[in-house]
Formats: C-alpha cells, sequence, structure tokens
C-alpha cells in the first residue's frame, strides 16, 4: 500500500507530475517516482513489451526491477498532445530515449499518460509505453493541448 508521507509533493499541473515522472526515471528514484502515482490500487503501468502491472504493489515492483537494472536513461519528449479537462487529463507523446554510454539509439516509444486530479494535485492514474516505429523522425514535432 502506498506511504503517505510520499505524497506531500503537490503538482498543480499534469504537465508537473509529468516531468516529475521523467526527473524519477533518469536519476532511477523509487521514492520519487511513486510520489507521482495516485495512490490508488487501480493504477496500471505497461512498459514497452511488458505484462499489464495493475495496482500499487505491481507498479512499485514493475520500477523497482528498471531501477535495479542500473542503466541510465536520458529523455527526449516529443509530439506531445494533451486532451485535459478539470480532473483528468491523458497526454499522448513519443519518447525519444537515450541510454547513457551505448552508441545504439533505440527506436522512439510511443506513450499515453493518463492523470486525475485530487485533493492532493495532479497524480498519474496510467502509462502505457509501446514501442514505436523504427525510423520515425519525432524530435521536432511540437505540443499542443486539445481540450
Amino acid at each position: 500500500m502506498p506511504d503517505p508521507t510520499l505524497s506531500k509533493t503537490i503538482y498543480t499541473t499534469p504537465q508537473q507530475a509529468e516531468a516529475a515522472f521523467y526527473e524519477a526515471i533518469e536519476r532511477a528514484d523509487l521514492e520519487a517516482m511513486m510520489a507521482v502515482w495516485a495512490e490508488d490500487e487501480e493504477i496500471i503501468c505497461i512498459h514497452p513489451g511488458g505484462a499489464r502491472l495493475a495496482g500499487y504493489t505491481a507498479v512499485r515492483e514493475g520500477w523497482r526491477q528498471i531501477f535495479a537494472g542500473g542503466r541510465n536513461l536520458r529523455f527526449a519528449l516529443a509530439g506531445q498532445v494533451y486532451s485535459q479537462g478539470m480532473l483528468l487529463s491523458v497526454h499522448s507523446l513519443h519518447e525519444n530515449i537515450t541510454i547513457i554510454g551505448e552508441q545504439r539509439k533505440p527506436p522512439p516509444v510511443v506513450v499515453t499518460n493518463v492523470y486525475i486530479r485530487g485533493p492532493l494535485g495532479w497524480r498519474m492514474l496510467v502509462h502505457h509505453a509501446s514501442p514505436g516505429p523504427a525510423g520515425s523522425d519525432t524530435q521536432h514535432e511540437k505540443p499542443k493541448t486539445v481540450h
């Protein structure tokens, strides 16, 4: 079950929560990662090519395993499309990932992030990442918001 001391940060926008999410990945910081997630057993996380992780415990374990790999990842986000309402925000984007120390550049990852607004601000409800098409140039797409 979630540790209530982790949720002291209040994200006033879903974009703040998203920035914290990617910062946590780049630092391989499990506690910071889980502070971004909603304190809800209904959270869902799907990593590229991975199984559907449902619930706080499963999502935490999935990130723990990724961070235990010791890989340094850097992200350039592109093609962001935000569909935001009062209580829910859906973000569709591409992750252009660089693995520090490797020459090979993986193809972009196609992502849907869903955020929910509650008493502690915006929190992640769903992260679904899938391998994107190889050879596509997504780094120059500009963000746009759809209401």
